[in-house]
């Protein structure tokens, strides 16, 4: 299982994506994701771990440096009781799953153990599994294929592929 990182409402891009720093690359970037709300986030999130979050997650501009920073970081996904509209398809294109979750996200707390399952719309902790609202198949395929840009050059690479096939 790995971590749970629990954030309140309105996280915005700024936060997750400090202007201060983009200049700097996204490795420089991702260290400082969040850290206006967890100092310790960069430093301590680890690959698989998952943010669960309330309303309005990604709220603000529309940098998409704010779900990169995440992704860079490892994150496995977020699950927040809802999202701002670019966020949320900013990180489905760079591959990074979004879940909105019920009431349920409500009794998970930093730190507890959580896996979660793409593929199902799920989120397993220690306590028992949370149905999410699931994403269209399209999307989970673009998003195992590790986002929009991959998934478009995987499916261009198959369609030149049988048209050589066919001549």
């Amino acid at each position: 299982m790995n971590r749970a990182f629990v954030f309140c409402n309105d996280i915005d891009t700024d936060a997750l994506a400090p202007g201060q720093y983009m200049g700097g690359g996204i490795e420089v970037l991702a260290q400082h994701c969040l850290e206006a709300v967890d100092p310790d986030f960069a430093s301590s999130v680890k690959p698989g771990d998952v943010i669960v979050a309330g309303k309005n997650f990604g709220m603000g501009s529309s940098r998409e440096q704010a779900a990169q920073a995440l992704k860079h970081l490892g994150v496995a996904g977020i699950v927040a009781r809802s999202f701002a509209g670019i966020f949320q398809r900013n990180a489905i294109n760079l591959g990074l799953p979004v879940f909105v979750g019920g009431d349920q996200i409500g009794g998970i707390e930093a730190g507890d153990d959580v896996e979660l399952d793409v593929r199902n719309s799920r989120l397993t902790t220690l306590s028992g599994t949370i149905e999410l609202e699931p994403l269209p198949d399209f999307l989970i395929e673009m998003i195992a294929d590790g986002g929009l840009v991959p998934h478009l050059e995987k499916r261009f690479a198959r369609e030149r592929m049988n048209r050589g096939e066919q001549q």
